[in-house]
């Protein structure tokens, strides 16, 4: 059965009631056509609940917009959906990627996460490129993506919604890794999940790093959400020291936009369940709405909180990752880096769940304290303990 409009349906109600599902739901395949966007491929899905959302299929498969009953979740920066045929992360000293970053969901890898860095080419055995000089954040977040499939499917009385693509990470003398992605929602729910698989298609063995930057947007942020996370520790700020408390912004409590703001970065340890789930969530008790993301421990074993609170750019990031923040060379240091041989490869399953009302609210929130309860310190000690990370 499904749930639209307050009602459960069967397969035959919901059909007796629409002569096309598109009515009220469904996976519909469009082209953006003005502006940096012009050109860019995407999938809208609607579930029926109020849940809207759109995969960019020609931007790495993200999801770029993201609402619910109107309520807008993801975050639209400044520069827009722009065509990936416009610009390369390797601009402006590997900085590109920022003139290119906007959405929900911002993928970043596969080969590299975080600040631009220098590696050693080696593995690709060819002499005329000795060393890689990596981008922020890596490139398969503007790369276009092939459409396996998408639609609707029927299972009984329950409805799915899908679609599946790969994206092409892959050079000559270099990397050749594929991501292949699959996002499902049920007709008449109101969360999103991702199914990640990163598989090595060529021959060398390959470095593998792997974040998503999630990013949530006005109105679900606004001055008193409440960031939710089963924290036991937090290790590490971008603003440490002098600057720790000089903007007035902790981890829990989000202001309203601030003129000149710098951004914040934290690493928060977090605490999983019985079952290896992690779950964090940003609460707007105001609204009654809030979005918790739930990832597992064993694919995800590092967090990140991102502040960029700056009028006009004001968004928050919950940000799961394969390793710590201070990236690639502290991660081989601590033989930390994923590599994977030819057909090897690693899966991530990922939920978005909207949170709408104050009991979804208080739910999500008990599920979370359940398992380990955050600092009620607004800047709590950083530890500077980095947890052992296994790569096998």
């Amino acid at each position: 059965m499904v749930m639209l409009f307050g009602e459960p349906l069967t397969r035959r109600q919901v059909a007796e009631r629409a002569g096309m599902l598109s009515q009220f739901s469904g996976v519909r395949l469009m082209t953006l056509a003005d502006g940096v966007e012009r050109g860019v491929r995407v999938l809208e899905f609607r579930t029926g609940s109020g849940l809207r959302f759109t995969v960019m299929l020609d931007r790495g498969f993200d999801i770029g917009d993201c609402e619910h009953k109107g309520r807008s979740i993801g975050w639209h920066s400044p520069a827009g959906f722009r065509h990936p045929g416009l610009g390369h992360p390797e601009e402006e000293g590997g900085l590109g990627w920022l003139r290119s970053m906007s959405g929900l969901l911002v993928t970043c890898g596969l080969d590299h996460i975080l600040g631009g860095e220098t590696a050693s080419a080696a593995n690709f055995n060819y002499p005329g490129r000795a060393e890689i000089r990596a981008t922020l954040h890596g490139r398969i977040a503007m790369i276009p993506g092939r459409l396996t499939g998408y639609g609707e499917i029927w299972e009984g009385d329950d409805c799915t919604l899908w679609c599946e693509g790969i994206v092409q990470q892959s050079t000559v003398f270099g990397e050749d890794l594929h991501l292949i992605r699959r996002i499902e929602a049920r007709l008449g729910g109101d969360e999103i999940r991702l199914t990640d698989r990163v598989v090595n298609h060529g021959f060398y063995t390959t470095p593998h790093m792997y974040l998503y930057h999630i990013n949530l947007g006005y109105p679900l942020l606004d001055a008193g959400a409440r960031y939710v996370a089963p924290i036991r520790d937090v290790i590490w700020a971008a603003h440490a020291g002098e600057a720790y408390a000089r903007q007035q912004v902790g981890y829990r409590l989000m202001p309203s936009p601030i003129l000149n703001f710098r951004e914040q970065v934290w690493q928060h340890d977090l605490a999983a369940d019985d079952a290896g789930r992690v779950r964090v969530a940003l609460l707007n008790d105001r609204l009654a709405f809030g979005l918790e993301v739930e990832t597992l421990n064993a694919q995800f074993p590092a967090h990140y909180q991102w502040q960029n609170f700056q009028t006009g750019q004001y968004t928050m990031g919950i940000e799961p990752s394969t390793n710590h923040v201070l990236g690639r060379a502290f991660a081989e240091g601590r033989d930390e880096l994923i590599w994977l041989d030819h057909g090897e490869e690693r899966r991530y399953d990922t939920i978005l769940r909207v949170l709408d009302g104050t009991q979804a609210l208080a739910a999500s929130e008990q599920r979370i304290r359940a398992i380990a309860a955050q600092p009620d310190a607004d800047y709590p000690a950083l530890s500077g303990r980095f947890p052992a990370i296994d790569a096998g």
